[in-house]
């Protein structure tokens, strides 16, 4: 006499979130639950499956359930069970239901639910149906309400998706949870983006690279900042301080979290961006010849190019010129001679202690004069934004006329446009008259380098070796065939520095 062997069972048991798995216990309780079951009608269990993710009703953006149905497939002549506490843990979707039915019923698979009884007649299938459309309904519905208050936050400047690099949220009894500044990493975007706007960062690419310099600045798998992240950061209005979602009809509105930049300083971004493209840096450019593309050959006035030679024992590095319609073509230039010409001469730079003292006192009043100025700029601005408000109450009139959908768009366009210089006006009228930065922390930085930019160019650092080149000097510098460097022409700060310090000046004799 034959004895047929009860079925084996596996286990399924789903939560919506992450949030459900760390602050709950739903899979833990699921699974009790349909032990129990199991246990009480003499099922053997063999494998429990599980996921954390809703999947949006389709079942197969849960891993667990394809790792379900992957088990059965490899199993296919084993005669089982598969058990859920809930009808919901199955499908939320009544599409979706069914076809994962169907991927059972193509297994052998039986499945149960401890609070649901599957019948196999028209009208179990009906009631099933019904239950799985209700799942369905419950889902949309849920997932709209959810829009519906993220948007209600977002229009009142709350940013409600999850937080962008250098900020993270904290909980605070007057917003709730809000935006704030993740330190180190938040100054070293500003550092960047304010970077890109001053031309310090010619390209992206730059920006990369500067960006990889800092360990605690997150990277990708391969440890390298994605070129992909430079341009998210430079084009979010999130870091200027704004919130905006065009897909949810949000125009750009001032948030409730602190900015890393001025949003003159996002729209400055947004111009380079748009301009004319400049070629990438060059993969080769590297900390072992910061000067080359920077010293021109004075022969051709071809910039120098640079690399590592082979010699008997070892490699030596040497500059030279790769044009081969030049005198100086082929002819090597070592790198210590070159660059410890280029040192000898940013050394002479240096002003003297009572050179420098005056310097640091014309900076003072030079700074009192802008602040006073910036005072008085407050009435040219608030001409400026009514102005403005008086294109867009236009072009909002010409929209409503326009027949043509295509002059609609461009009217549209035009709009987001002048909304945003008006928020920039704004946001200088704000700000006219009160620095952003403290007048010492500025004037530290700024004297710092101008009392020795030996210091900045000794940095390890390749950006902050280029920064000592852009800052120092207004053209490249020539290196003569034995002779060495030309005269070099440095840029404002360091021209009039040179000129106070000529023996020939003197002051102007008062009247």
């Amino acid at each position: 006499m034959s004895h047929t062997l009860p079925p084996k069972a596996l286990l399924y048991c789903r939560i919506s979130s992450v949030k459900q798995r760390v602050e709950g216990s739903g899979l833990e309780s699921q699974e009790h639950r349909c032990r129990q079951y199991a246990a009480a009608h003499g099922y053997e269990i063999e494998q429990v499956f599980k996921d954390d993710t809703s999947g949006g009703g389709d079942f197969m953006n849960r891993q667990g359930m394809v790792d379900l149905l992957a088990y059965l497939k490899r199993h296919n002549a084993t005669n089982y069970v598969v058990i859920f506490d809930d009808l919901k843990r199955f499908a939320r979707d009544t599409m979706f239901h069914l076809k994962l039915r169907s991927e059972f019923a193509l297994y052998s698979a039986r499945v149960e639910c401890l609070n649901f009884k599957f019948e196999d007649t028209p009208e179990g299938k009906f009631v099933e149906t019904i239950h799985a459309a209700q799942g369905q309904l419950e889902r949309e519905q849920t997932g709209r309400q959810t829009i519906q208050k993220m948007q209600a936050r977002m229009e009142q400047g709350y940013f409600v998706f999850p937080a962008p690099t250098g900020y993270r949220y904290e909980r605070t009894k007057e917003h709730g949870k809000l935006l704030m500044r993740d330190e180190p990493i938040a100054s070293i975007i500003a550092e960047a983006l304010a970077g890109f706007a001053d031309g310090r960062f010619q390209t992206q690419s730059e920006i990369k690279h500067f960006l990889d310099t800092f360990p605690e600045y997150p990277k990708s798998h391969n440890g390298k900042v994605h070129v992909q992240r430079v341009k998210d950061i430079l084009t979010r209005p999130i870091y200027a301080g704004y919130v905006e979602h065009q897909r949810w009809n949000i125009n750009l509105r001032k948030g409730q979290h602190d900015a890393l930049i001025s949003l003159e300083t996002f729209q400055t971004n947004q111009e380079r961006l748009a301009g004319k493209a400049k070629a990438p840096a060059r993969k080769n450019i590297n900390k072992d010849f910061p000067l080359r593309g920077f010293i021109l050959c004075d022969d051709c006035q071809n910039p120098l190019t640079a690399c590592w030679s082979k010699g008997k024992n070892k490699h030596h590095p040497y500059y030279h010129c790769h044009h081969s319609n030049c005198e100086s073509y082929g002819k090597s230039i070592r790198r210590a001679d070159l660059e410890g010409a280029f040192e000898d001469l940013l050394y002479t730079l240096r002003p003297t202690p009572e050179l420098f003292a005056a310097a640091k006192a014309m900076c003072k009043s030079i700074w009192n004069f802008r602040v006073q100025y910036q005072k008085k700029r407050i009435g040219t601005l608030k001409a400026q934004k009514i102005e403005v408000e008086s294109k867009v109450d236009t072009l909002i009139d010409l929209i409503m006329d326009a027949n043509s959908p295509s002059l609609r768009k461009n009217y549209e366009k035009r709009l987001n446009t002048m909304e945003r210089d008006k928020l920039v006006l704004e946001e200088k009228i704000v700000n006219c008259g009160r620095p952003t930065r403290d007048y010492n922390t500025t004037l530290r930085t700024a004297m710092d380098f101008l009392a020795n930019p030996c210091i900045l160019w000794s940095s390890d650092r390749l950006e902050d070796k280029h920064a000592v080149l852009k800052l120092v000097f207004s053209e490249n510098l020539t290196w003569k065939r034995n002779e060495g460097l030309r005269t070099p022409k440095t840029t404002l700060p360091f021209k009039v520095l040179r000129a106070i310090a000529a023996p020939k000046s003197k002051m102007v004799p008062r009247r």
